[in-house]
């Protein structure tokens, strides 16, 4: 495979990730950081990275925009919940495993 083709499905597995967390919009950061030790927020933060590397300006509010579909402050207003105990005890250990 040839690193143009290669370059393509990566980028097309991404959007389809993005799209993906957009439609489960129940799957909570707080949920995701626990399971999979990543979220939202930190693939808005691996898009402004990407982007800074290549020389392109963006802001970790604009790269969240990105990744959540909407401003962030809207999009947590309509859909974020509040952490339960059990939530923040398992984020709190697993931050410790570490």
């Amino acid at each position: 495979m040839n690193q143009q083709t290669k370059t393509e499905i990566e980028a097309a597995a991404f959007r389809q990730l993005v799209a993906h967390l957009d439609k489960r919009k129940d799957a909570q950061n707080i949920d995701l950081m626990n399971l999979a030790g990543f979220c939202r927020n930190c693939l808005s933060k691996w898009y402004k990275a990407a982007a800074e590397e290549r020389g392109e300006e963006i802001n970790y509010e604009q790269a969240r925009e990105i990744i959540y579909g909407e401003p962030y402050a809207d999009w947590k207003e309509k859909y974020q919940k509040e952490a339960s105990s059990e939530q923040l005890a398992a984020f709190a250990q697993t931050t410790t495993d570490k």
